[in-house]
């Protein structure tokens, strides 16, 4: 039996065939209808599975197939576009091939017709023809029915289409109800209901639609809906109308639509994603042409902000950018209306629209601006240099982490900070510079309140101006400290702290900036140089050379133990001196050595350093000959950093010194072994040990009138003899005042060995002579005894015995006690004197330096400065021969102010000498040399 089933025409959509009847199983992809590029080609028709479906025209004798497209999927019920080749060809075959082929049989004629078609074909109706083998029938005879035991036969279904006007008209219906359903699913989807028509059907509607050529009008339609629903009362349109209220509720509900409005967005994207790709984003429309995305994007943004060409000022638009504005002075004020979420999504909003940087940008940082001016304002009356620094830090930090936390554009940040850093800082560099709430900071040894000024000062590149400040108070604490004559004893421990506070500030605050580095040593040279402190010292020559001279003996003589707390490393210190390669402080040795730097940091800045040899050579005399250095490599440390600093000529005689004290060593060796070549005892019970010491090298001192004991003037007027026998020409002179002894006592509780001066041994020794049997003063001795037996004068025997019988160690008792000596006092051998220790020290009573032996000291240096200076005038003007009076000036302030400043009055006053001594002419203006 022949199809009765009707193709669809060729140029309209196919209809599909009602599900009761469809024996396909699950859904398959239906097929276009308007695939064909030619409406006069042949249609595609459908038939059984188990046949070939062939299209042949009517109008030509050979007819093209038309080919499915290759891009979508194919069904098993198109045509095999190898079949319709294959076919096409056939017909042109020739008769030779022909004959080979089966033989086509018109299944719809009568076995009498003739051979023309039959009109019903011409009008097109149905024409089904079935093919046989050739061999089947006769020639010439119609061939029976379809006969299956045959062999293999083809059913061909020829000329299968509908009358054009009929055509045409269905084709209208499927595009016109293809529209409908699009328009019924965008107002479902924009009244958020499901649509009535699957997405994927939705999706095929589109795609014939647009493979039409309809897809513009489509993407038209679609944008016209599209503003139509953002202009309803219901979204947008009736927060266009509302005049006044809360800004804040207004961005609240914009923000609502917004989200709203982006997930029916993305339905319609599904549904029109065939549209986006292949006409919007593929270029069909032109470069202009936005995506369903874009599009919505842009047309919300038209809804609330207006156009570009109107420059985005509609009033709905300033309100939503006034309420963001509005979230921000919430959150900067503390308000608790302020909503974190709202305005993160907010600022996500405007970035997104492109309204961010035009619109919103420029009216934060105006508010901003303004913002800041108040806050600076009210602060800087209110607060302090610390309490304003904090606020200033606080608002930078907030504002930093606001930009951050809500999505702020990084260039908003930089503008911003950089605006703030003006205001509260370049503005107000004032306060932030003044002299006195900095030097408060600086006393107060705040070191978080200087870091947080120096790094809001960095900020705006002035952290340099603060160079000011810091020096100015350097310069006033110094001076305070070295001008302070009730404090003299402790003024360079201050000024070690001072520089150690003022380190760690360095260190911490300014992150070892080397301008502050610089601005300290400058400060300190100032302020130690100063002629002030020493008129306040009624001295010529430098005060804070002989406490540094002093200092280090104390530290070289006490180590460690003698320095507070605040001076010793702290853990930075210790890590930063590892990684320097130096021994780590924790070592106590390197500690020292570190302390001794200190200290030579202080001497570094001394212009006059002949004061400081002055007293460092009479301290270091005193340490080698009374054996009080603590230890003997800190010693030569310490002369190994001299001459590093000020070179061989300033330790000359300091060297000299350490030498005569090996060359004493080995003389002693040689008088010895000389006793012992002649055959005299070794001196009994007196052990002699003389150090023999250039008059040069060493410091002078002053003769002390002393008695010594019989058998000790014996051993050194053998010594003598000795001596001057092997060095003729050399005379010694002997400095009993600068001799200590180790005396052996007798007590009830054992025997002692006593470390003692000379004068102490002398009195100690007096107690044998008056404790002996036969003896009738019973072991008793005033005052008046002692004294006419030592011959010392009253302050050295008062100070003797006062460190022998009223110290820690008393091995003499005074009648009566007390802490002080008087003439009516007499003495005793306290026999009953204990001690853990064999060997115990007697330490004697120090003798403060007195105010004429310390001027003497200053007044020697002065004179030695003056012959350096004269010295110094011969020897320039002996190379120039010929110079100016300020040129001569110049020269010698330049060759001695290393070893201490010279006034141009003192120079010229040496002129004057030197001119008397014939050694110079003054001629002209200029002097001459002469001799």
């Amino acid at each position: 039996m022949p199809s009765t089933t009707s193709a669809p025409p060729v140029d309209g959509p196919a209809q599909s065939p009602p599900e009761s009847s469809s024996n396909l199983g699950p859904f398959k992809r239906r097929h276009r209808v308007d695939s064909d590029p030619d409406p006069h080609g042949a249609a595609a028709a459908t038939a059984h599975n188990t046949a070939s479906v062939i299209a042949n025209s009517s109008s030509s004798s050979s007819s093209s197939a038309a080919l499915p497209d290759p891009k979508r999927a194919r069904s098993s019920i198109f045509t095999s576009p190898y079949q319709a080749q294959f076919h096409t060809q056939t017909q042109t075959m020739s008769a030779k091939v022909q004959g080979k082929r089966p033989e086509t049989i018109d299944l719809t004629r009568s076995s009498s017709s003739s051979p023309h078609p039959h009109p019903s074909t011409a009008h097109g109706s149905n024409t089904v023809t079935m093919t046989t083998s050739r061999g089947a029938g006769s020639g010439g005879r119609r061939a029976p029915g379809l006969q299956p035991h045959m062999g293999p036969r083809k059913l061909v279904i020829k000329n299968f289409r509908s009358p054009t006007s009929a055509r045409t008209a269905d084709v209208d219906r499927y595009y016109e109800r293809a529209r409908a359903e699009l328009d019924a699913a965008l107002a479902a989807i924009f009244a958020g209901r499901p649509t009535s028509q699957p997405m994927e059907h939705l999706y095929r509607d589109v795609e014939d639609i647009c493979r039409k050529g309809d897809a513009a009008p489509l993407a038209d339609a679609l944008r016209v809906r599209c503003e139509a629903y953002l202009s309803g009362e219901d979204v947008l349109g009736g927060l266009q109308k509302e005049k006044g209220g809360d800004d804040v509720a207004l961005l609240r509900a914009v923000l609502a639509h917004w989200k709203t409005w982006s997930d029916k967005m993305l339905v319609v994207r599904w549904a029109y994603s065939y549209l986006d790709r292949s006409f919007l984003l593929g270029g069909g429309g032109g470069k202009t042409t936005l995506g369903i995305n874009d599009m919505g994007i842009t047309l919300f943004r038209k809804a609330v902000f207006g156009s570009r060409n109107q420059g985005l000022d509609a009033p709905l638009g300033l309100r939503v950018i006034a309420a963001v504005c509005s979230l921000v002075d919430y959150d900067r004020t503390g308000d608790d209306r302020f909503e974190a979420a709202l305005l993160k999504e907010a600022v996500t909003m405007l970035r997104l629209f492109g309204v961010y940087g035009k619109s919103f940008e420029t009216r934060f940082l105006i508010d901003s601006h303004t913002y800041f001016s108040t806050f600076a304002e009210e602060r800087s009356v209110s607060y302090g240099l610390k309490d304003y620094i904090i606020a200033c830090e606080r608002l930078l930090q907030r504002e930093g982490h606001r930009c951050e936390a809500y999505n702020f554009d990084s260039t908003t940040k930089r503008l911003l900070l950089a605006d703030a850093h003006h205001v509260l800082v370049e503005q107000y560099s004032s306060k932030l510079l003044d002299s006195t709430s900095v030097a408060r900071l600086l006393g107060a040894n705040d070191v978080g309140s200087v870091k947080a000024l120096y790094d809001l000062l960095k900020l705006s590149a002035i952290q340099k101006r603060l160079k000011g400040p810091w020096e100015e108070y350097i310069r006033a604490t110094g001076s305070v400290i070295v001008s302070d004559v009730n404090r003299g004893d402790e003024m360079v421990i201050r000024l070690l702290e001072l520089r150690r506070s003022l380190d760690i500030m360095i260190r911490d605050a300014f992150g070892k900036d080397d301008v502050f580095t610089y601005g300290l040593r400058e400060a300190f040279g100032f302020f130690i140089n100063d002629k002030k402190s020493s008129v306040a010292w009624n001295q010529g020559t430098s005060k804070v050379g002989e406490m540094i001279a002093k200092y280090i003996d104390m530290l070289l003589r006490g180590g460690l133990k003698t320095l507070p707390k605040t001076l010793l490393s702290d853990t930075k210190d210790r890590a930063d001196a590892e990684m320097s390669g130096v021994a780590s402080t924790g070592d106590e040795d390197a500690e020292l050595d570190r302390q001794l730097d200190n200290g030579l940091e202080l001497f570094r800045f001394i212009e006059g350093k002949d004061v400081f040899e002055a007293f460092y050579k009479k301290d270091l005399a005193r340490r080698l000959l009374m054996g009080r250095s603590a230890s003997r490599d800190a010693e030569r440390n310490m002369l190994s950093k001299l001459k590093s600093e000020c070179g061989s000529s300033f330790t000359h005689n300091l060297e000299q010194m350490f030498r005569d004290q090996e060359l004493a060593k080995d003389e002693m060796k040689s008088y010895k072994d000389w006793l012992a070549g002649t055959g005299r005892a070794a001196g009994g019970s007196v052990d002699l040990s003389v150090s023999i010491l250039s008059a040069a090298a060493w410091p002078t001192y002053p003769e002390v009138r002393v008695l010594l004991p019989r058998k000790v003037l014996e051993q050194i007027s053998v010594f003598d003899g000795y001596y001057k026998n092997k060095h003729t020409g050399r005379r010694l002179t002997w400095k009993h005042n600068l001799a200590h002894c180790v005396v052996r006592a007798q007590f009830d509780r054992g025997p002692k060995e006593l470390l003692v001066s000379a004068f102490q041994a002398v009195v100690l020794v007096l107690f044998n002579e008056v404790e002996g049997p036969g003896t009738a003063i019973d072991g008793v001795l005033s005052y008046e005894q002692i004294a006419q037996a030592t011959g010392l004068p009253g302050p050295e025997l008062e100070r003797t015995l006062q460190s022998l019988a009223c110290g820690k160690v008393r091995v003499l008792a005074k009648h009566p006690r007390g802490r002080d000596v008087k003439h009516t006092d007499t003495f005793t051998v306290n026999r009953t004197f204990t001690d853990p220790k064999y060997r115990v020290k007697i330490n004697q009573i120090q003798l403060r330096e007195t105010k004429e032996e310390n001027k003497e000291t200053h007044e020697r240096v002065a004179a030695d400065r003056q012959f350096e200076t004269q010295a110094a005038i011969v020897r320039i003007m002996k190379s120039r021969k010929v110079m100016t009076h300020a040129q001569l000036v110049a020269e010698v302030i330049n060759q001695t102010k290393s070893r201490g400043a010279v006034d141009a009055g003192d120079i010229k006053t040496n002129i004057e000498k030197l001119i008397e001594k014939d050694y110079l002419e003054r001629e002209n203006g200029s002097y001459t040399y002469l001799a």
